[in-house]
């Protein structure tokens, strides 16, 4: 009895062993070749596979922030030794590069930041149009892989009349309750696209493609609404101004159709009649303007419209133009009766010596339609 006992717990330990001898092939330590690490210290997991309750045991210390570094495979085992680690799987393997994560934030990041922390606040406008100078260069900086959070501001400062800001943001971190904080100061100035001359101009020169350029400058500089380029082409400045000046949409004008003493055509136009005459501009003028005349041939001073280049347009309702009488309801004319016709040059007369002044108008004589009452028929 004790011996069948005996020969089934050795045949049941046989069928074991084999078993037993893969499970400890299995779980083997095996050293890695190349490891990537997220925090400041290398632990005994991020260099081997299978390190069991040693896998927390720090060894080295990280790589800086997105720097990799290389270690020997006799440098790595000697380590492990030391912490009670042996029998570890190295295969080929002659050195173990080990990699530092990190999170890159570009000086562009930090700018755009910025900008947006100050965008339509403190008289500021868009963040596009925001340009940042820091006091101290920033360039690339590197945090831990951690701070996976957005740059927050929590405490804003700006001086409008310096530009000045100071500026404290926060990042939310993914294995620290406390975020990580990040302070920075400089300038921060609004810009911007104005069209600026490039040579000196004078005021009768109308302004072609090559005397304009765009270029941002602050807006503290630009006072009044500025110019865009396209604004500009083909119209005239108000003052002469020198190259490198911004213009602003009140520096530029519709270009004079009308110069003073130039000679010009005189319209009058009413309905049903269109005059010309000569006459002389006493002032300048765009198209659209309402400047004086001098009627050359009666020597009466007009205001019209310039209307085009060298034209003024006299409109014959607003000078009073002679009208001819309505026919009265009580005459005695019959349908076949045919009135006498209006004395046409005398109506041309008067509305060419259009009178000057309100009360000369007032008193302007009528020209009266002579009506010949002709002979009743008998019937």
């Amino acid at each position: 009895m004790i011996r069948a006992t005996l020969a089934t717990i050795s045949t049941l330990l046989a069928l074991a062993l084999p078993a037993a001898a893969a499970d400890d092939f299995i779980a083997a330590p095996t050293l890695r070749a190349s490891i990537t690490v997220t925090s400041d210290v290398v632990r005994i997991g991020d260099l081997i596979d299978n390190a069991g309750s040693a896998a927390m045991i720090p060894v080295y210390r990280s790589p800086d922030l997105g720097t990799t570094g290389t270690l020997t495979v006799g440098q790595v085992l000697s380590v492990l030794r030391a912490k009670q680690v042996i029998g570890v799987m190295t295969g080929d393997i002659k050195e173990v590069q080990v990699t530092r994560l990190a999170r890159t934030l570009a000086s562009k990041d930090i700018e755009n930041a910025v900008a947006a922390a100050l965008e339509r606040r403190f008289g500021l406008g868009e963040a596009a149009n925001i340009t940042v100078t820091f006091d101290r260069s920033v360039a690339e900086m590197r945090l831990d892989a951690s701070n996976t959070g957005a740059l927050q501001p929590v405490a804003t400062r700006y001086d409008a009349r310096s530009g000045r800001f100071d500026i404290a943001f926060e990042i939310a971190n993914d294995s620290n309750p406390v975020p990580t904080k990040l302070r920075f100061s400089g300038t921060a100035i609004e810009m911007v696209e104005v069209a600026v001359l490039t040579r000196d101009i004078d005021r009768a020169e109308l302004l072609k493609s090559s005397d304009v350029s765009l270029e941002r400058r602050p807006k503290a500089e630009v006072t009044g609404e500025p110019a865009s380029r396209d604004r500009t082409l083909g119209m005239q400045l108000r003052r002469a101004m020198r190259a490198g000046t911004p213009i602003r949409l009140a520096d530029i004008v519709k270009p004079d159709f009308v110069l003073r003493d130039q000679a010009v055509t005189i319209i009058y136009q009413v309905p049903g009649l269109y005059l010309t005459t000569r006459g002389k501009a006493i002032e300048s003028g765009a198209e659209g303007d309402t400047v004086s005349v001098l009627n050359l041939q009666s020597k009466r001073t007009l205001t019209g419209t310039v209307t085009g280049r060298g034209q003024v347009t006299v409109q014959g309702a607003s000078q009073s133009a002679p009208m001819a009488p309505a026919v009265e309801r009580t005459s005695s004319l019959k349908r076949d009766d045919v009135p006498a016709p209006v004395d046409t040059a005398a109506l041309v007369r008067n509305l060419i010596q259009t009178p000057a002044s309100p009360a000369q108008v007032a008193q302007a004589p009528i020209p009266q339609a002579r009506i010949s009452q002709a002979p009743a028929k008998s019937e």
